[in-house]
């Protein structure tokens, strides 16, 4: 079982410059690569402690699941109301605009919803194989430390939400027994799932 960022917190072990480069950084007043790694990893820890709740109420958590390509998916929960795909954004104090396909950000836009549903599909595609009945993975777009979050109301099939409200899953019930909760947190939990995924 993977902690919360694990993934992330390779890259920003990998990334981390040594004393003098970093100081050198820092008194030029320049950001280092490593810094929006950092950003990110502890983006990832706050969603996963907000989930970690969840999984006191029968809910089942894995975080940081390594998938084909040198990409993770940052969390899945599993529990009464079906399977969800997490994909974790940490900006801090900005604007968010999120549109069908994309996320505004001031004048840029990033693929952050379309990579959501991208990650929910493989996501199904992996545990429907490994269980041999369908899993449908609903993608959930969750932002860290915003300082506002405006979602259009035509975006239906990505969940958007702030880390705070995560933990609204407690109160989403119905649909799937313990036994099929059982069933598809053991596939989850085998890496063999994602191999192909």
């Amino acid at each position: 079982m993977n902690r919360p960022g694990e993934a992330l917190q390779r890259k920003v072990d990998d990334l981390t410059p040594g004393f003098w480069r970093w100081a050198l950084a820092r008194l030029s007043g320049r950001s280092l690569e490593v810094d929006s790694w950092r950003t990110g990893l502890a983006g990832e820890q706050r969603v996963g402690a907000e989930l970690e709740k969840l999984a006191r109420r029968d809910w089942r958590v894995l975080h940081s699941i390594p998938l084909p390509g040198d990409v993770d998916i940052d969390h899945v929960l599993i529990g009464p109301s079906g399977a969800f795909c997490f994909n974790t954004k940490c900006h801090r104090r900005a604007r968010i605009w999120v549109g069908d396909d994309s996320v505004r950000i001031g004048n840029q836009s990033y693929p952050h919803v379309r990579k959501s549903r991208t990650e929910a599909r493989r996501a199904s595609v992996a545990l429907t194989r490994a269980c041999g009945f369908p899993v449908d993975v609903q993608p959930v777009l969750v932002f860290v430390a915003v300082a506002q979050l405006t979602v259009a109301p035509s975006l239906q099939d990505v969940r958007v939400l702030r880390e705070r409200d995560v933990t609204m899953f407690r109160h989403i019930t119905a649909g799937w027994t313990s036994d099929k909760i059982e069933l598809v947190y053991a596939a989850a939990r085998d890496r063999q799932t994602w191999v192909r995924s």
